[in-house]
């Protein structure tokens, strides 16, 4: 079993914000594989549930806001026993990385990312990561917490279909056990405002 997992805040008002570019991109992902989310309160997460290759797939968007993702995170890991180096990828965005650029990572410190502290705080460091970069230059007139509750703008949201297909390559090297550490920069048109 493998839970791909995303960073995000629940909330129609935070849909288009640069700290969901990790539920914009799992949405997708859904839509392809023609499956839903369902709520489930036990987790605090809503689920999406799909059978790959006969290993059970679980795509989570935790119904905790960003800082608190690690509860839900435990509650899945308890609940499947499920080893996180293994049978979690997350999925989230990454201020020091210019939009356009994706990296993955397979365990590691929070760099600052509060989501990320949560989860390390709840399963450890050990779990492999897609970091999607959100930098642009309006960030440095701004503090962070201000920045990443920013709604992209409308340029950097056509972009979205040109990074889905890298982030769907990675989920499926994760599923593969292939996943490898890599960065992919996607050719974006200029995103500066």
């Amino acid at each position: 079993m493998k839970l791909i997992f995303a960073q995000g805040n629940p909330g129609a008002q935070y849909a288009t914000t640069r700290h969901n570019i990790g539920f914009i991109l799992i949405d997708t992902l859904a839509e392809q594989w023609g499956i839903s989310f369902t709520e489930k309160t036990k987790f605090k997460a809503l689920v999406a549930e799909k059978t790959i290759n006969g290993e059970k797939v679980l795509l989570i968007k935790p119904t905790t806001f960003y800082n608190d993702t690690g509860i839900a995170a435990r509650a899945l890991v308890d609940f499947y026993k499920l080893n996180p180096s293994q049978g979690i990828l997350v999925i989230h965005d990454e201020i020091a990385l210019p939009f356009g650029t994706i990296r993955t990572r397979e365990r590691g410190r929070d760099a600052g990312n509060n989501g990320i502290k949560s989860l390390n705080s709840h399963i450890g460091e050990e779990y492999k990561r897609i970091r999607i970069g959100i930098y642009q230059q309006l960030r440095d007139r701004m503090h962070d917490a201000e920045f990443v509750l920013g709604h992209f703008s409308k340029e950097e949201q056509t972009a979205f279909p040109k990074l889905f297909p890298v982030v769907k390559d990675f989920v499926e090297s994760f599923l593969a056990d292939s996943f490898e550490l890599t960065k992919v920069t996607v050719p974006i048109e200029n995103s500066s405002s």
